[in-house]
């Protein structure tokens, strides 16, 4: 009976034993800060330091109403020409041997640029349909083939084959109020998929020709050429995860007269957020 006894203490303190050591064992610390989680893992007793982990949560949850500052645009622009040259001709707008196949375009090197000081984005339902809205400029660059050069007073376009033009193109650059309605389809990923359908209005700050030749350097030509002061143009986003495609074009020519040419651009869109 004694031994019995003495058996069972034994055990009993074992048990005690082990159950000590266990409660001495501590769980990880878990901290989350909005998207971002810290694990903070503490040492044993074989002197391991404290380990610390940090990793992002995969759902995003934007706020109602969002500010991307300083959006940038890189793309390409072009033109649809349906001009009448016999009849531009005829009212003195275009010169002797100005057709369609002179007007048009160096299309690697006709590129538009669209500097956005600031896109918002403001909820309408559930973060999926969305506002979006901002204020930019938008630099166009037209850069011609032949050697077609825009007199002015009155503005008259003609060629010039006595040159040998290194450099011709003719700039147009708008302040732009672009808005859109935004379909987000992953509005819980910062960077996901979606579309944006709508309108900008943009007026005529600058417009000018700059042509470069070996005899005369580079020369600026600033004019309004008969360009329209307004530019109303249909738009349109693709979101493609971090990447966004960008489109649009004009509801009519950007010249008052004479020339009936519908401009077009296209390229993608760098922004922190799509």
């Amino acid at each position: 009976m004694k031994r019995i006894i003495i058996l069972l203490t034994g055990i009993t303190m074992g048990i005690s034993g082990i159950a000590q050591t266990d409660s001495t064992t501590k769980a990880p610390d878990t901290i989350k800060i909005g998207t971002m989680i810290i694990v903070k893992t503490p040492g044993d007793e074989t002197g391991d330091k404290e380990k610390t982990q940090v990793s992002h949560s995969k759902e995003y949850k934007p706020s109602a109403v969002t500010t991307n500052w300083l959006v940038l645009d890189l793309g390409f622009t072009n033109y649809d020409d349906n001009t009448n040259y016999a009849a531009t001709f005829a009212n003195g707008f275009t010169g002797a041997g100005v057709g369609k196949d002179q007007m048009k375009l160096r299309t690697g090197k006709s590129v538009n640029v669209n500097i956005w000081l600031f896109m918002q984005r403001l909820n309408m339902v559930q973060n999926i349909v969305n506002l979006k809205y901002g204020l930019g400029l938008e630099l166009n660059n037209y850069r011609y083939n032949e050697p077609v050069i825009f007199e002015t007073s009155p503005t008259k376009v003609v060629l010039d084959n006595s040159t040998t033009y290194s450099k011709n193109k003719l700039a147009a650059d708008y302040i732009t109020i672009p808005m859109m309605i935004n379909f987000n389809f992953t509005p819980t990923k910062r960077r996901g998929f979606g579309l944006s359908l709508g309108a900008s209005a943009g007026y005529l700050y600058s417009s000018r020709q700059k042509t470069i030749t070996d005899l005369e350097g580079m020369e600026k030509n600033h004019n309004d050429f008969d360009l329209r002061k307004w530019k109303i143009s249909y738009i349109g986003e693709l979101q493609l995860g971090p990447a966004t495609l960008y489109g649009s074009i004009a509801t009519e020519s950007m010249f008052e007269k004479g020339l009936d040419q519908t401009p077009y651009n296209f390229g993608i869109r760098l922004s922190a957020w799509q």
